[in-house]
């Protein structure tokens, strides 16, 4: 294994330190516990705080900043951040409006979440994002793995918080964005924990394992490799019945947003591959892609693969998608 590593075990740290001090007109980190907050706390709004474990980036420090997060937690590679890391972190954000929590699908931080919220002092409510249609339930989740569209879910809340909107208006909204969101990814290698030093599984030159999970847990089944337009039709189908299967059919010409995410060894020539032939592909299914996001933003450390989103839009996730945005990672209208 070659990586740029001091020690293991201070990876996340000298990490955290060193995107704190690139974007330090946007981030404040506070260590023991460890989390992120914006730089100038927000006012007369719902605090909204997310976090999982590091390894996703920029997933979820990425996106603290006007019109979107007021702070993350990071816990240690591919683990649950604890329930101290979110207590401090709503105890630093709160401006007496509630906390709301974006939780993804995973055991661990489902479970540290409830728990913290169980302590919080604060009116409070949870988003618990689903978007992954590869598996109904997998090796770390019961029910579908919060993923990629997680992105979708705190730009759109985000957005609604910094307009005052009360904390059950912004937890309807998440639940909205989620329920119209599906995504499906494929890998072509395994990530590698730096802490365990070797690759998270073994697949070979001529294999890829469709429907991977971001932390390398298996998807629907181990194939041979494809031509690009195979694999992502066979991605774009995925989701398709996903919608049909949840008896969300969309209009013909209905508009959406559609994601491109890289897991975090892909290049960009090969996203926007893949982006140009699911684009055909869903218009050749009636959808119009009006919006759309391109790059990393919900990786699995250096594991090569992609992972393709769809939301179907209406006016208010349309609005408040295209509404400004100031973060390390997203960036526009402001």
């Amino acid at each position: 294994m070659k990586k740029f590593i001091n020690k293991v075990d201070n990876i996340l740290v000298e990490s955290l330190s060193g995107f704190a001090k690139a974007h330090h007109d946007l981030v404040e980190l506070h260590l023991d516990p460890n989390f992120l907050t914006r730089t100038n706390k927000a006012q007369n709004k719902v605090a909204i705080i997310s976090g999982g474990g590091s390894g996703h980036e920029p997933l979820h420090a990425g996106y603290i900043g006007y019109g979107m997060l007021d702070a993350a937690c990071p816990g240690h590679v591919f683990t649950s951040p604890t329930p101290d890391q979110m207590l401090m972190a709503a105890e630093a954000v709160h401006a007496d409006k509630g906390i709301l929590f974006i939780v993804k699908n995973y055991a661990g931080d489902v479970m540290n979440f409830e728990m913290a919220a169980e302590m919080l002092p604060f009116e409070h409510a949870t988003v618990l994002t689903s978007d992954d249609c590869a598996v109904v339930n997998s090796t770390y989740t019961t029910g579908r793995r919060g993923v990629a569209g997680t992105v979708i879910v705190e730009k759109c809340v985000g957005s609604l918080a910094e307009t005052g909107a009360d904390l059950q208006a912004c937890k309807a909204l998440g639940d909205k964005v989620n329920h119209r969101t599906a995504s499906i990814g494929v890998a072509l290698t395994s990530c590698t924990v730096p802490a365990a030093g070797r690759a998270t599984f073994d697949i070979s030159d001529t294999e890829i394992e469709m429907g991977v999970g971001i932390h390398g847990e298996p998807g629907r089944r181990r194939e041979t490799m494809r031509p690009a337009d195979e694999i992502i039709g066979d991605c774009v189908e995925a989701i398709l019945m996903d919608f049909k299967t949840r008896q969300l059919q969309p209009s013909k010409k209905h508009e959406a947003l559609l994601l491109v995410n890289g897991f975090g060894a892909t290049p960009l020539m090969e996203l926007y591959l893949i982006y140009n032939t699911a684009a055909k592909l869903f218009n050749l299914h009636n959808l119009e892609i009006s919006r759309s996001l391109v790059g990393n933003y919900t990786t699995a450390l250096d594991m090569a693969g992609a992972s393709i989103t769809l939301c179907l839009l209406d006016d208010e996730i349309k609005q408040h998608w295209d509404s400004p945005v100031h973060t390390a990672a997203l960036r526009w209208g402001k």
